[in-house]
């Protein structure tokens, strides 16, 4: 399931394979797994054994030699397809399936089958004895296998830990999540947290059992941060601290000087009457220049904004447009077409190996467009006739006018429609908060008081009800604990790369405001997307490719100079 649940004004939901049974972008997150599997293309030598030809000589690859090998392929690709099934069951959930209470309850009892089945396949006893005998028979080959040997570490990783989860705890937790949703769903209409709090102390609870069976007799790994590890591998909680408490340190007086200027932006631009059907047809323009390939992808409206993949060959992602205000809409379009783009350029190998690295990396994707390209005024130099196209002469104005106003700092409740500044402080409170749960320190039921004060004190705003507070985000309702923390870590990422790809292609800005971004997504796939899985952590990809792991200081600056730019402010 792609959940690539990222949320934003700057965040928006997205989905992937690893992540949610219930949302598939938690369960199923993007199956799409897409693998670098050319064996033909590889030259490799095979227990020395060759292919003799007329012409010359050629070495065989590891996976003609290893019979064993190319069983544990097949069973591991068709337990891929399985997940794209219930990707599909997911993505029909969240936009297109009836939301009475027996469909939500059909739905959850399909869902469970399929889990069922999934996890029966990938914990096979078969798979491990394939996995040893390939072992066994890798150690004497003698080509090139780096893929091999990161395939099959991979793949008994994640079958060590699914094997230590019963079928019958992961047919429970993908019942729940589709039983949660729907009440989420209804506790969010009516503002009511109490008719949602049994079922969320019952998602922290089969979260925490699960974090528990996956850690197995290694009780030394806090269970916190073996939830950690299902969305961002290799970012143990001790290092988030690290960088969150950085970004904080910086963002708090700045926001506080931001919000103290008297030369504020203008947001008259983003204020009027725009028609809906104008809206989605100028965010299927801009996304599709951007790169996403509509052929290959589609774009629907939902509740919350996300992206999930069955495939990379059918990418799909969700918006949610409003008549009083046009940029949420195009930005949520835009943010999750970044998504699309990074699971659209991943190898369809049906393998791990070329899965997406993690949800901090997919999000850093995401916000590098949104972000880095899509708040630039280079782009609204480019996209500002398109607005005037689609809403009429009434829009009359200028570049310069909307850049101000799509950056315009105002603290608010919604993390999702949250500025540059406000968002990295909600995204801090929701990764205290769930921490707080699962470390025992805070009960379920106090959630939504805690959750006022923490807005009050870090943002300056005092929550009025439930649907501006705790019930706003799904997350939780489909057991995506330990999500949350990678979108901030997304968003220094993007930061990061941004500031390595403006060295690498010098006239940056001068493309964008031509409308030119091949060269940009080219960058961005030579340096992300066609790795795939092939490092074990964001930190080891960044510092492969940009020679330093994960740097908040890039995120800082950027915000730091931007901002004291946009209000006038010696920050």
């Amino acid at each position: 399931f792609f959940a690539c649940l990222r949320l934003r004004r700057t965040a928006t939901m997205r989905i992937t394979a690893r992540a949610c049974a219930a949302l598939a972008f938690l369960a199923n997150r993007y199956p799409t797994a897409s693998a670098f599997v050319n064996g033909a293309s590889r030259p490799a030598a095979a227990f020395s054994i060759r292919k003799m030809t007329a012409t010359a000589t050629e070495t065989a690859t590891f996976e003609e030699v290893s019979s064993s090998y190319r069983d544990l392929l097949a069973k591991l690709k068709s337990v891929t397809q399985l997940k794209r099934v219930s990707s599909v069951l997911a993505y029909d959930q969240q936009v297109f399936m009836p939301h009475a209470d027996e469909a939500s309850a059909a739905r959850g009892a399909q869902m469970a089958a399929l889990a069922g089945v999934i996890h029966e396949k990938a914990t096979d006893t078969v798979i491990r004895t394939l996995l040893d005998s390939a072992d066994a028979d890798l150690a004497k080959f003698d080509g090139s296998t780096t893929d091999e040997k990161r395939i099959l570490e991979l793949t008994r990783e994640d079958y060590e830990k699914n094997e230590r989860i019963p079928s019958e705890l992961e047919a429970r937790k993908a019942e729940l999540g589709a039983r949660a949703h729907s009440t989420w769903v209804k506790a969010r209409a009516a503002s009511d947290f109490s008719m949602f709090q049994d079922t969320l102390k019952e998602c922290f609870d089969t979260a925490k059992e699960v974090a528990d069976a996956q850690r197995g007799d290694n009780k030394d790994v806090p269970l916190y941060t073996q939830m950690l590890d299902d969305y961002e591998k290799g970012m143990p909680a001790e290092r988030i601290d690290e960088i969150f408490g950085k970004i904080e340190e910086a963002l708090v007086p700045l926001l506080s000087k931001v919000l103290e200027s008297k030369d504020k932006p203008s947001t008259d631009a983003l204020k009027g009457t725009f028609p809906i059907d104008a809206q989605e047809e100028l965010s299927m323009k801009i996304v599709t220049a951007l790169g996403f390939d509509d052929n290959h992808g589609r774009i629907d409206v939902s509740v919350h904004p996300f992206t999930m993949s069955m495939s990379p060959s059918d990418v799909r992602i969700t918006s949610r447009f409003r008549e009083d205000e046009w940029y949420q809409g195009l930005a949520g379009s835009v943010h999750e077409g970044g998504h699309a783009i990074y699971e659209q350029n991943l190898v369809n190998s049906g393998l791990d190996i070329d899965n997406y690295l993690s949800m901090g990396c997919h999000e850093s994707q995401s916000l590098f467009w949104e972000r880095h390209v899509g708040l630039g005024l280079p782009f609204w130099k480019w996209a500002t006739p398109m607005l005037k196209e689609a809403f009429g002469n009434d829009f009359n104005y200028t570049p310069e006018e909307v850049y101000g106003a799509v950056n315009g700092v105002v603290p608010g409740f919604i993390r999702v429609e949250a500025d540059e500044l406000c968002y990295p402080l909600h995204v801090i409170l929701r990764y205290r908060l769930e921490r707080e749960v699962v470390e025992g320190t805070l009960d379920v039921s106090d959630i939504p008081d805690r959750w006022g004060h923490m807005m009050k004190d870090m943002i300056g705003v005092d929550v009025p009800d439930d649907v501006n507070g705790c019930l706003q985000d799904v997350h939780w309702s489909a057991l995506a604990i330990g999500y949350f923390p990678t979108y901030l870590l997304g968003s220094a990422t993007a930061a990061q790369l941004a500031h390595y790809c403006k060295q690498d292609i010098p006239d940056f800005d001068a493309k964008i405001e031509a409308g030119e971004f091949k060269e940009i997504k080219a960058w961005l796939t030579d340096k992300v997307h066609r790795h795939g899985r092939r490092y074990p952590s964001l930190d080891a990809l960044l510092e492969d490719q940009l020679g330093e792991p994960l740097n908040p200081k890039y995120f800082i600056d950027y915000l730091t100079t931007k901002y004291s730019d946009l209000y006038q402010q010696q920050c």
